[in-house]
């Protein structure tokens, strides 16, 4: 589709709006703003501009439908699948600069961000105040906008839900720059189709979000960690769909090898509670009173060691949990020294054994290494595949085999392309390939409704 430049006009009218010290022009951008966090996906933008509020991002857009000319949302970059990329050249438009938290209501326990504010430093502030902001995805560095986009999951998923599961309301720019408001400080909402939830995970195809109402909750009672190392992966994730049916849910409930751990340690440069087991899950569990999480812990660890579990070792002190969950938020830092491609797949719980798996073996078969972990409570497994020493062009086609043959036995598995990270521009074709014409249709024309001139973010998804 094409576009128009970004012409000298286009710029004055762009300093205008947002001021001269708040644009940069393409010559002197940071290269990081050329790609995100891990997807070899590059593009550079004719010109960034750093916005402050929802009256200066419909300013933008206005002026970007008049003319045009293609406007890419960008937060934090962390994403990895170069949604936040400018493939079309065009506006990058970065909401770092909107970082407001604008109201928290207690009576009605949400609160009012702007897309800027980042996810560490929001679940912090509102632990201060008592309440718990449950969505946990792994980069706490990210904004909660790009949350927002990519309806980003985390390691909280298994009890609390993904993104979407705790956004009420959203305030958004439209391609040609009205500003709607959806859903809001309401607890239910059945009135007509829910835009707002199309909204959520569109990656900035569909509007630019400028403001979020998000759930609170109370803050757990109780907190305890649990490491069971494990002899085999099947033991390991077999045991899952047992807790579940015995009605216990951890707040969160990741699998993981040996090779991904050392790695965490060595980069952190500490040591672990245990070291020696090929396999292990790590739990953390919520109850409201000492007594349930006693309760609750001997029934977890119990049909662990009926599984094959090895050990169940307990952290109970805030010092023991942080060094168990710093090592697992080091994973994909620690797999860094290699350049990296990722499958972000998602299978029914009971194959999560079957395709990591195969994955080994096929990565063995064609000459790769690969470093799997991730969510047993939900199936969304990260599938990282490390280029090494390879030459390049040597290491792209073998990973291009490797991510073929992943998909597709993702698919047989009777699961989807992305759980937690998005489409953006890396894996479109997959999307593509693994979904069914009928859906592709649809979601064709809805991006033709919402945006008739292909003007927010291009390139993605689609």
């Amino acid at each position: 589709m094409p576009y128009n430049p970004v012409t000298d006009e286009i710029l004055e009218a762009l300093r205008g709006i947002v001021g001269e010290e708040h644009l940069v022009l393409r010559a002197d951008l940071a290269e990081e703003y050329s790609h995100d966090e891990m997807a070899p996906v590059r593009g550079w933008p004719e010109v960034a501009v750093f916005p402050r509020s929802t009256e200066e991002i419909a300013r933008i857009v206005t002026l970007a439908h008049e003319n045009r000319i293609p406007v890419t949302t960008r937060g934090a970059g962390t994403g990895l699948m170069g949604g936040a990329t400018a493939v079309e050249g065009g506006i990058l438009l970065v909401t770092a600069r909107m970082d407001r938290v604008l109201e928290v209501d207690e009576a009605n326990m949400v609160a009012r961000i702007e897309p800027g504010v980042v996810l560490l430093t929001f679940q912090e502030e509102m632990e201060k105040r008592g309440f718990f902001y449950a969505p946990d995805p792994g980069e706490k560095s990210a904004t909660i906008g790009g949350n927002v986009m990519t309806n980003a999951g985390g390691m909280r998923a298994v009890k609390h839900g993904v993104t979407r599961d705790h956004v009420r309301g959203l305030k958004v720019v439209t391609a040609d720059g009205s500003v709607i408001d959806l859903g809001g400080k309401v607890a239910k909402n059945a009135s007509g189709y829910n835009l707002m939830h199309l909204m959520i995970g569109s990656e900035g195809t569909l509007g630019i979000v400028t403001e979020i109402t998000v759930r609170l909750l109370p803050l757990p009672a109780e907190l305890t960690s649990l490491l069971v190392p494990f002899q085999s992966l099947e033991d390991a994730v077999g045991v899952v769909p047992t807790l579940g049916k015995e009605g216990i849910i951890p707040q969160a409930l990741e699998f993981f090898r040996r090779d991904v751990l050392e790695a965490s340690t060595d980069y952190l440069g500490r040591a672990f509670p245990h070291g020696g087991a090929p396999v292990y899950l790590l739990l953390r569990m919520e109850a409201s009173s000492p007594a349930e999480m006693e309760r609750l812990i001997d029934r977890t660890g119990r049909l662990c060691l009926e599984a094959g579990a090895e050990d169940v070792l307990i952290a109970d002190t805030a010092e023991r949990q942080r060094a168990l969950w710093d090592a697992r938020g080091a994973f994909l830092e620690a797999l860094g020294w290699s350049e990296q491609d990722e499958c972000d797949i998602v299978v029914p719980r009971d194959r999560i054994a079957e395709i990591v798996l195969y994955s080994d073996r096929i990565a063995e078969d064609i000459g790769l290494r690969l470093s799997s972990f991730g969510h047993a409570g939900d199936g969304n497994i990260h599938i990282n595949i490390l280029r090494e020493n390879l030459e390049r062009g040597e290491w792209e086609s073998r990973r291009d085999r490797v991510m073929e043959l992943i998909y597709q036995k993702c698919a047989e598995l009777g699961g989807k392309v992305s759980g937690e990270h998005g489409i953006g521009h890396s894996k479109r074709a997959f999307l593509a390939q693994y979904s069914h014409p009928v859906e592709l249709e649809m979601m064709r024309r809805i991006k033709a409704a919402f945006d008739p001139g292909g003007i927010l973010n291009p390139g993605k998804i689609l």
